[in-house]
């Protein structure tokens, strides 16, 4: 596909472009500063086809930026035949000067001009507070802008190879280290806990640790691509489906990015800390129906923050499970990655919170994933399906058996999750799968561990003379191909 090997193309010569410039020294800047020129891109392109659908309705159209801070102005000046007119486009310290001293203050200025949170201008506001240009150079910065001024945000076509690349680098940031990890979640994992809980049109999805907006894409792709949608139906999708939560900048930056490369205009992510919400003050109105999560684990709270949970406790996951649980609508739907320790942990909160799982949700399915499945990390994670308003009486377990060692060159893909996916539809029993009583489950410890009835172990019957014999066999056998070998040199 042509599109795709020039954005590859571009792609890549912006990160070779990057990597020469002093000021960026990572993968995690690389994503960093390519975001907001890429946004500043999108934003010229929307304003195009904003413009033309006023004039064909006979409106007029106000656009959002000012004219001197227009892409076409200071990045991309035009020659009456449309290329690049070189000799108006400000390049080296000019250019540099103009970003640093004029343009990122005047798109900072939005933040607090915009009337509501939820505005494209509130997120241009937002987006600038949060970053810098770390290019040192003007000639730099003058290369990137012109890779990025070939790239289009025309056409469906054209966003989705772009957002593929987009999330490409934010993997190529995780496997950087530095907690880029945390950002990324794999995208097979996300498309079959999505395609498990279903959201559908009329559902409020929500990520309150939001990272990369892996679960909030996914969704909108799953309920775009479940049925055709009416007019309606689709600025519903696109304006009062999808909302979101991330505490930290960069995370903020790619999660916004992200979601407007799949074609959510002006994404409902919020730039705040989750957990330093009480969730006693979590209201009626504002619950919603599905949550999508894999929120970050083994982090240590401070003391503040855990005084507003009921169960206190320093792990962080631990806290955002109580969040989510509270979140849910009497109905609601939840999907959430966890490390596999949860189930049997034996401190007071985690038997405190399994216990409530239990009484308040029903537990009904437990994903249990090989180590690998987070590229970068040997950490075993399970995934909890429940719905909120009912005891759970019934789990059903599936443990992922790939029959390789996972890895970055040998990562989850769609194949491996397939019959996980077909089978939590009816919690079908088999090999890699089984299901618990919850009245079989100890009442004072309520340990949850997956331990697969269907495996058997092998006994090794033979004697210890069988063994030393055949060792000295194996011994044996070797000798003679080492003389073999000798022989031959």
């Amino acid at each position: 596909m042509k599109t795709k090997m020039n954005y590859e193309a571009a792609f890549k010569s912006i990160d070779d472009t990057l990597w020469k410039d002093a000021g960026c020294g990572s993968e995690l800047d690389y994503i960093e500063q390519t975001s907001w020129i890429l946004f500043l891109k999108y934003l010229d392109d929307l304003e195009k086809e904003n413009k033309a659908a006023a004039e064909l309705s006979n409106k007029t159209y106000s656009p959002i930026l000012s004219n001197e801070f227009s892409w076409e102005t200071w990045a991309a000046p035009k020659k009456a035949d449309g290329s690049l007119n070189y000799n108006a486009a400000k390049t080296g310290d000019d250019l540099k000067d103009f970003v640093n001293t004029e343009l990122f203050p005047y798109l900072k200025s939005f933040k607090s001009v915009a009337n509501d949170a939820n505005t494209l201008e509130y997120k241009i506001g937002q987006i600038f507070s949060e970053l810098s240009n770390k290019l040192q150079s003007g000639y730099s910065l003058r290369e990137v802008i012109n890779k990025v001024n070939e790239l289009q945000f025309l056409s469906n076509e054209e966003k989705h190879e772009l957002s593929s690349l987009y999330e490409d680098k934010i993997k190529n940031m995780g496997n950087a280290g530095r907690n880029g990890g945390e950002y990324y979640t794999p995208r097979p994992l996300i498309q079959a806990i999505t395609q498990v809980v279903n959201p559908v049109i009329g559902d409020k999805v929500y990520d309150g640790a939001v990272g990369s907006a892996g679960f909030l894409c996914e969704a909108y792709s799953h309920i775009l691509n479940s049925k055709e949608l009416s007019a309606t139906e689709f600025q519903q999708l696109q304006t009062a489906t999808l909302y979101g939560k991330e505490k930290k900048s960069l995370a903020y930056v790619i999660g916004t990015m992200n979601m407007i490369l799949h074609g959510i205009e002006a994404p409902n992510i919020l730039h705040g800390n989750t957990l330093g919400e009480n969730i006693a003050d979590i209201q009626e109105k504002d619950r919603v129906d599905v949550v999508l999560a894999n929120p970050p684990f083994g982090g240590k709270e401070r003391a503040e923050v855990q005084q507003n949970f009921p169960v206190a406790t320093s792990e962080t996951a631990y806290l955002f499970l109580q969040h989510f649980i509270k979140m849910l609508k009497v109905g609601g739907r939840c999907g959430i990655v966890i490390k596999n320790t949860f189930l049997s942990n034996t401190d007071n909160a985690s038997i405190a919170l399994r216990k409530q799982l239990l009484e308040e949700c029903n537990l009904h399915s437990i994903l249990d994933l090989p180590g690998g499945a987070f590229t970068g990390t040997g950490v075993k994670t399970v995934v909890l399906f429940f719905d909120k308003g009912t005891p759970t009486k019934k789990i059903w377990y599936y443990q992922l058996n790939v029959g390789r060692s996972l890895g970055k060159t040998n990562p989850l893909n769609q194949r491996d999750m397939s019959e996980f996916v077909e089978l939590a539809k009816t919690h079908e029993l088999g090999d890699n799968s089984w299901v618990v009583d919850v009245a079989d489950v100890n009442k004072d410890t309520y340990d949850l561990t997956v331990n697969n009835p269907n495996t058997v172990e092998e006994v090794d019957n033979r004697t210890p003379q069988e063994i030393i014999a055949e060792i000295e066999q194996l011994d044996a056998k070797s000798s003679e191909a080492l003389k073999a070998i000798k022989e031959l040199l």
